[in-house]
């Protein structure tokens, strides 16, 4: 019976983790395919492609489905025509959550995102009602492993870039916005491709989760993350460590 349960208990970590698999991969073919149609199906003409074409690497992606994804946006595939979204508001505790997404269907994204705010003590509000609590950065990040956190340093200051913050989690380098093609050139020239190169929110301040809404609060967050359509969501919470650890057992 313990031997039963336990198989049942790998294959139901299995689904879960082939789900989110999926999840994954179809938020990565349809930024591949709109950073193609946004600019050159080349990605050496074509930072955002680039970008998009090292997060699908990163995340082990097949080469078959990447290459479809970049034909679709080279072709101008009606099917492909996915629209850039932002959504705005505030969840548990007052904390300001951007979304963006990319969607086919701009009424069933909002739809989602407002029963999702709704659902787990949040409001959704209209465009400009917390962005101003952000600042737009580009965002690269490199792995733990992959540089030493000196040489990220020393690139960082050439570059031209705002802040480099380095942990157990790897390497984030901040620069301008309009600085992330030449910055994230920079690095790779040094390091090769980064996990990941991208326009993010920054906030300007965050703010301490209590007890009573961490849980709801990334119980929100979970569902934003779980819809196809959400590409990104930015927040600007901060969790004392013990309190992650509490939520974690």
């Amino acid at each position: 019976m313990a031997g039963h349960s336990q198989f049942k208990n790998i294959m139901y970590r299995k689904g879960a983790q082939d789900a989110r698999r999926a999840k994954l991969f179809t938020k990565l073919i349809r930024e591949l395919t709109v950073a193609t149609r946004s600019g050159s199906p080349e990605p050496a003409m074509n930072p955002r492609l680039r970008s998009a074409l090292a997060a699908a690497k990163a995340a082990t992606m097949p080469k078959d489905p990447i290459e479809r994804a970049i034909r679709r946006g080279a072709g101008g595939d009606q099917d492909a025509s996915f629209e850039e979204v932002r959504y705005e508001g505030y969840g548990p505790g007052g904390i300001a959550i951007i979304v963006e997404a990319l969607t086919d269907n701009r009424n069933r994204t909002a739809a989602e995102v407002r029963a999702a705010f709704g659902k787990h003590g949040g409001t959704l509000g209209e465009s400009g009602s917390v962005n101003f609590l952000f600042e737009r950065i580009g965002l690269i990040h490199y792995g733990a492993d992959d540089v030493a956190g000196d040489e990220i340093f020393e690139v960082a200051v050439d570059a031209g870039a705002l802040d480099v913050e380095s942990g157990e989690g790897g390497h984030d380098i901040a620069c301008d916005p309009e600085d992330l093609a030449l910055v994230r050139d920079s690095f790779e020239a040094r390091f090769g491709a980064p996990d990941s190169a991208r326009l993010d929110w920054r906030p300007h301040a965050t703010i301490a989760v209590v007890n009573s809404d961490a849980e709801t609060l990334f119980r929100l967050l979970g569902v934003l993350d779980e819809s196809d359509d959400v590409q990104h969501v930015a927040a600007n919470y901060e969790v004392a460590d013990e309190l992650l650890a509490r939520l974690a057992n």
